[in-house]
């Protein structure tokens, strides 16, 4: 086991890399060349101009300013001055809760912190039982001391790991039910202060029957005119468009060449520019590049043509798909619908909420209903393989990073990692970097596995992403590393043992693997944060395609496209922080220092990264709540299991039974206090009347109509490829008129961030209904 003093040259060498990295970004984001890549998000809305398009030539790439640099660090004031209405109306409520989630890790774990310090730690280590153990598996250092390892067999110190268990769980639980009310209510101010959304109006119908007399078309206007008469307004089919969007972006990709050739020759107008047929243009025919390009421009407008009368000239086309979106005249006629069996046959006409426009992933809709139940289980067959196979070699790994395992795979390094400096250096640092480069290609697998499944939201899809990665940093990265350890072969007593002995094992390894964790922690998180400031990627991604790719302004604002947030990887990281506080809490308490370090530090950096780089996709107005406050909920009741599992082994029989109770009452909690309560949205027939008072000669159907059309048939022959999405054709870039200057998001209209002010709330919804 590592010792303090790995830990301190880990420590050095990870606050070293993080100061390099955070410098880095300080200077780097004050030249003209890099602005772009630190401000992305302020282009995307037209706030911000290029400063190398204009002054000297020398001040286009290079900050001239020195005063400036002496400012470097205004970027930490500016990301927290903001404040919370400011930041939900710029960036959209997903984004301010998922701020939160780092604040509810300070209020958990600071007040936890200070007990477990002030009364576990002295507890520990004033005993000297480690010291006169007969037998001793790992090397004592003052880590082991500081761990609940070193309290006696049958000792009544326990008591206080007891009453400090229950004290941590109490203190969680109040934390995450006041946080649970607070989202709620801002999540109830925000769809009661925005305006109308197509989502709200509309469910998303699947498996339609096939009839030989009826269009699907007519079948499902018809069905819904009988069994909705008074709510039923309009809807939309869904076409399986995957062909044309290919030709689609074939020729956007042509049109940008075309511009690229046309500013080329606007430059120099006495040479037309030339170009060759061949791959890449290294040979074939040498033509005229801009005739070549309106000549095969206007080819594939031809097929696009001919694919969309294809697909939607005829009511029989093989190309509509059996499902429709169906829009109703109020929120409660779709509420009714949606929550509701439409037919006594089970399997047909089956009804869920429809994402909102820019939500829909569009290339899943042409899936098959009846294929969803198949897929569904591939995926979940290819998971488990994925995740308990890959606890073998992310074992290997761990053994190679240790000293035992790299004496044992090279016996000519023994003398080399001897030297205590190296030693250090490997059991302080090595194991952490194992782990991270080991998961790096995970986010993609999974990604792909939850997209084959059939998500036909992008929400949807980051949530199930996220619940995968959580299952899997649990499997591997906690259980895997506490039991491979640096023993290889313990991975065959573990899966050998009965499933009643596993708390037990786990309980008693954790203590002793507590300084792999702090150095997971200070890898993963401290230096991974900084490497996320600096954009390391996306920066020299951008300067590569800048110098290479990138012919038009178009292409360069596609360079500097940031993405979103990443919820559907970057919420199961902080959850397996919770987990890893919350498990160590009471039994090694010198872990809750570097997750406070941790989130203290992610709330400054990703409050700056939502107000400067992240663009949201969508907006689901905290939707995503329900799941974190469930996964810290988890990680309570597995920290209390565990305990009780490493109780057991220290003969603890007057101490352990009273832990029972404390899974039983956190679930309890759960369901009842939280879940219960808290989860309902909004109530629909308050905002209808409220609607129709305010707007009485509303043209919803006009509205409705073509808010589901698939993005390929929304806009004309020659504005359609500004409309689609490379990567699925998910958003639409709007003007949203707001209370403070003109900004471009990337949602439809109406957006959801709209002017409406979200400082007041309608009170019908100021108070959350009470149990």
């Amino acid at each position: 086991m590592a010792t303090i003093g790995d830990i301190g040259v880990a420590a050095g060498f990870n606050i070293l890399g993080a100061f390099i990295f955070l410098l880095a970004f300080a200077i780097l984001r004050l030249q003209p060349l890099n602005d772009r890549v630190y401000f992305p998000k302020w282009y995307l809305r037209n706030l911000r101009t290029d400063p190398t398009t204009s002054g000297a030539f020398v001040s286009k790439f290079v900050n001239l300013d020195f005063r400036s640099y002496i400012r470097f660090l205004n970027w930490v004031p500016d990301a927290l001055k903001m404040p919370e209405p400011a930041l939900i109306e710029h960036a959209g409520l997903d984004s301010a809760v998922y701020l939160r989630i780092y604040l509810i890790g300070l209020k958990i774990f600071v007040p936890i912190a200070f007990l477990a310090w002030a009364i576990l730690v002295p507890l520990n280590w004033t005993n000297i039982t480690l010291e006169h153990e007969g037998k001793i598996i790992h090397r004592i250092s003052g880590v082991d001391k500081l761990s609940i390892a070193n309290i006696p067999v049958g000792s009544q110190r326990f008591w206080g790991h007891v009453a400090m268990a229950y004290a941590f769980t109490f203190w969680t639980c109040y934390v995450l039910r006041k946080e649970y009310e607070t989202v709620a209510l801002m999540r109830l101010q925000f769809l009661a202060s925005e305006k109308r959304r197509p989502d709200q109006f509309t469910v998303l119908v699947r498996n339609v029957p096939p009839d030989p007399d009826e269009s699907t078309w007519e079948l499902a206007e018809h069905f819904f005119l009988f069994n909705h008469p008074d709510q039923y307004l309009t809807h939309q089919v869904v076409y399986d468009a995957n062909k044309l969007y290919k030709l689609v972006k074939k020729k956007k990709n042509l049109q940008n060449w075309l511009v690229y050739y046309e500013n080329k020759y606007n430059r120099n107008s006495s040479q037309r520019p030339f170009m060759k047929t061949g791959f890449l243009g290294l040979w074939g025919k040498k033509v005229d590049a801009i005739d070549h390009h309106v000549s095969e421009i206007e080819k594939l407008s031809e097929e696009i043509s001919v694919e969309r009368e294809r697909i939607a000239g005829t009511p029989k086309s093989k190309s509509i798909m059996p499902a429709a979106f169906v829009s109703f005249r109020s929120r409660w006629g779709a509420a009714v619908c949606a929550q509701t069996q439409q037919s006594k046959n089970q399997t047909i006409w089956l009804t869920e909420w429809a994402p909102e426009p820019c939500d829909v992933y569009w290339r899943n809709l042409a899936i098959p209903y009846v294929s969803l139940t198949v897929r569904w289980l591939v995926v979940a067959v290819a998971f488990f393989f994925l995740t308990f196979f890959s606890m073998i070699p992310i074992a290997f790994v761990q053994s190679l990073a240790t000293i035992e395992g790299i004496e044992k795979a090279a016996p000519f390094l023994r003398d080399a990692v001897g030297m205590d400096f190296v030693k250090s250096v490997i059991q302080g640092f090595l194991p952490g970097i194992a782990l991270k480069l080991f998961l790096i290609v995970l986010q993609t697998i999974l990604t792909i596995m939850s997209k084959f499944e059939g998500s036909i939201s992008l929400s949807s899809l980051d949530r199930r992403t996220a619940t995968r990665y959580y299952i899997f940093n649990f499997v591997n990265v906690f259980l895997g590393s506490i039991i491979a350890g640096s023993a290889f072969e313990q991975l065959n007593s573990f899966f050998h043992q009965p499933a009643k002995e596993i708390p037990k094992t786990i309980g008693v390894a954790i203590p002793m693997r507590a300084t792999f964790f702090v150095t997971y922690i200070m890898v993963d998180g401290w230096l991974g944060l900084a490497g996320e400031i600096l954009m390391w990627k996306p920066l020299i991604f951008y300067h590569l395609k800048n110098f290479f790719l990138v012919k038009t302004e178009k292409d360069r604002c596609e360079a500097a496209d940031p993405g979103s947030l990443g919820f559907n990887t970057g919420e199961p990281i902080i959850q397996f922080y919770f987990l890893l506080g919350l498990v160590h809490a009471t039994m090694t308490p010198i872990i809750l220092p570097f997750i406070i370090i941790f989130f203290s530090l992610a709330y400054i950096v990703f409050r700056h990264q939502i107000i400067n780089v992240y663009n949201q996709e969508y907006e689901n107005a905290a939707a995503f709540w329900p799941d974190v406050h469930g996964r810290v909920i988890t990680s309570l009741v597995i920290s209390q299991v565990l305990l009780m599992g490493l109780l057991s082994t220290k003969q603890a029989t007057q101490s352990t039974p009273t832990l029972i109770a404390l899974p039983v009452l956190t679930i309890w909690f759960h369901w009842y206090f939280c879940k219960g309560r808290y989860e309902s949205a909004f109530e629909a027939m308050m905002k209808d009347t409220l609607e129709r008072a305010k707007e009485p000669n509303l043209n919803l159907k006009e509205y409705l109509q073509n808010a589901y059309e698939h993005p390929v048939f929304k806009a004309s022959e020659d504005e359609e490829d500004d409309e689609i999405n490379d990567d699925g054709w998910e958003n639409e870039s709007v003007i949203v008129p707001t209370k403070h200057q003109p900004r471009r998001i990337n949602t439809p209209v109406p957006s959801k961030i709209s002017g409406a002010s979200s400082s007041s709330l309608p009170e019908a919804v100021q108070e959350l209904p009470q149990p």
